[in-house]
Order: structure tokens, then C-alpha cells, then sequence
């Protein structure tokens, strides 16, 4: 993959930031509370920064956000080309109504878990795996801000009990899963059991959108491919798609106890 401009405009302004200070990378790796190896790496454009290692940066330099903004352009860079469009609705959403019947959605995914899917699927090289991985990392960063968008979230029993990764990568995501369903007061998590039998669905996932300005669109999410659609027909009838889904859940309450006892038996 090519190397992002933005990743060469980051690493540039991280060696003036430093050089200006009078600080060198050790010292800086101190105030960032990074290594030195990770700090020389960025500067190089050999690691990607982090969203974390960008707002430390902006903390330490004093730059009003600067590399952060940076930041967020190289993770729109990087992202897969078809979900580009995708990606900056959702990071602006006011709310997120997310059902899907095969895996953990992406916001919600553990490290662990979304390398494992990607591993699985046998058609990355290491090195653009740990670049998708870090880039759905940094997409979670939208449930923490200062205004998280109100996210409900609906998955398939089958999600809590198909092997990703094998025993410890499971557990591990279903336990992520139950602390952030508790934690997190915008984040809404509910589980279809497998006695629902057939319902809506099983015709597959989608994500329904909604702007601060209270409009809704529609992502369709492919094999390499993604599709966002603002039709006002198509996004009513998936609200009621959403809304029937939605009725075969189980209560926020019952879907956490689901998935930790369904944690426990990933052994």
C-alpha cells in the first residue's frame, strides 16, 4: 500500500515540534511515556501514531490539536478506499443503530478479535492487517469523546459462539463486550437468542445513521465493498427492519448476562 502523506506530513511536524523544544527523542518518549524506539519509528513515517500518541503530543507541544487533526486525516487515508465515505459519517454521527448477525461490529471489536478476522481471512499481508487493526482501533475513539454518539448495537446469538481467534480471543471479546455495555451509558448492546429461529436479520447487516441535524442514512457493509444510502424510501424501510430486529432481542439487562455466561464457556 502506498504510504499516506499525511503520515510523512506527521512525522515532519513531530521533528519540528521536538527540534524547536530543544528536546531529544528520549526525552520526549519520557513526557509521552512512550519508548524511544516508538518515537524514532514515527518520525521515520515506520509506525503509524496512534490517536492516544497524537493528543499526548498535542498535551506536550502545547499545538491546540494539531496532531490529532493529523492524526484523523491519516486514518481517512488509510481506510479501505469504498468505506472512506462511510467512515467520516460515522465519526460525525449523533447516533448509530448497528445490527449485525455474523461478528462483533468493528467499534466494539477487541485487538485481538479484529486481527484474528483479518488473519482469518487469508487475503492480507501482515503488514496491512496492523494497519486496518490500528485504523478500527481508532474509530473507538469516537464512543469516548466528550459527545459519544448514542450507539445500539443488536447481535446475533450465533456472534457470541462462533470461534474467532480461538478460547481466549472469545473470552476475552465477550467479556470487552459485557464491561462496555455497563460502562458506557451510550452504548446499548442486545442479543437475538437463537430461539427468535427466522426474523429479519438473517438478511444481513446494516448500520443506520443519524447526522447532528437528525438525518438518517443507511450503510451496507459487502465483500469489498460498502454502500451508503440517504434514500428517504429505503432508509424508512430499514427503520422497520431495525424496529423488527430490534423486538426479537433480548433486554440490554438479559443480553449481558448472555454474554458473560457465554464467556465463561469459551475454555
Amino acid at each position: 500500500m502506498e504510504r499516506s502523506s499525511m503520515l510523512d506530513h506527521f512525522a515532519e511536524e513531530l521533528r519540528l515540534a521536538r527540534a524547536t523544544s530543544g528536546m531529544s527523542q528520549t526525552a520526549l518518549a519520557e513526557a509521552l511515556s512512550y519508548s524511544g524506539a516508538l518515537v524514532a519509528k514515527v518520525e521515520t513515517c515506520d509506525r503509524r501514531p496512534s490517536l492516544d500518541f497524537a493528543r499526548r503530543c498535542d498535551t506536550v507541544f502545547g499545538a491546540d490539536g494539531r496532531f490529532e487533526r493529523i492524526q484523523r486525516r491519516i486514518s481517512r487515508e488509510t481506510v479501505v478506499p469504498w468505506f472512506r465515505d462511510w467512515a467520516g459519517i460515522e465519526q460525525e454521527a449523533s447516533a448509530l443503530r448497528w445490527f449485525e448477525p455474523l461478528y462483533v461490529p468493528g467499534l466494539l471489536q477487541t485487538e485481538t478479535y479484529a486481527r484474528a478476522i483479518l488473519v482469518g481471512a487469508g487475503l492480507f499481508a501482515a503488514d496491512e492487517i496492523e494497519r486496518q487493526v490500528a485504523t478500527r482501533l481508532d474509530r473507538q475513539a469516537v464512543l469516548t469523546r466528550d459527545r459519544p454518539p448514542l450507539l445500539s448495537v443488536v447481535i446475533d446469538e450465533y456472534v457470541l459462539r462462533r470461534r474467532i481467534g480461538g478460547p481466549e480471543v472469545m473470552r476475552e471479546q465477550l467479556r470487552h463486550l459485557v464491561k462496555l455495555g455497563g460502562a458506557l451509558p451510550r452504548v446499548r448492546i442486545q442479543v437475538v437468542p437463537l430461539s427468535a429461529g427466522a426474523y429479519a436479520g438473517l438478511d444481513g447487516p446494516f448500520v443506520i445513521g443519524t447526522s447532528p441535524a437528525g438525518d438518517d442514512v443507511v450503510y451496507l457493509d459487502g465483500q469489498r465493498h460498502g454502500q451508503v444510502i440517504d434514500r428517504a424510501e429505503y432508509v424508512r424501510q430499514m427503520v422497520e427492519v431495525w424496529e423488527s430486529i430490534r423486538g426479537e432481542a433480548l433486554s440490554q439487562q438479559q443480553s449481558l448476562e448472555l454474554m458473560a455466561e457465554v464467556a465463561e464457556t469459551w475454555t
